[in-house]
């Protein structure tokens, strides 16, 4: 598919200037490139599933960082009665 994108001049001359070096066409570079980030972006996912359930607040990012924190303080908390 055909699409249009716009990318700031400096990310676009580092790609281009990669996947030169790589021997890869631009194209190639950049499809491998979402690739890799959408695989990265599945296993952070499946490491803390409730995620996909619950998802984040995109539109207030320092809102979920403390939400993302008060879970991971939660589920690292070991209360007495969880070991008898």
């Amino acid at each position: 598919m055909k699409t249009t994108l716009e990318v700031p001049d400096s990310l676009f001359r580092r790609a281009k200037v990669t996947a030169a070096r790589k021997g890869q066409t631009l194209t190639a570079f950049i499809t491998a490139a979402i690739e890799a980030k959408l695989a990265s972006d599945n296993e952070a996912a499946q490491e803390k599933p409730w995620m996909e359930f619950a998802g984040i607040f995109e539109t207030n990012q320092a809102e979920s960082r403390r939400i993302l924190r008060r879970i991971d303080e939660a589920c690292e908390e070991i209360r007495s009665d969880d070991w008898e």
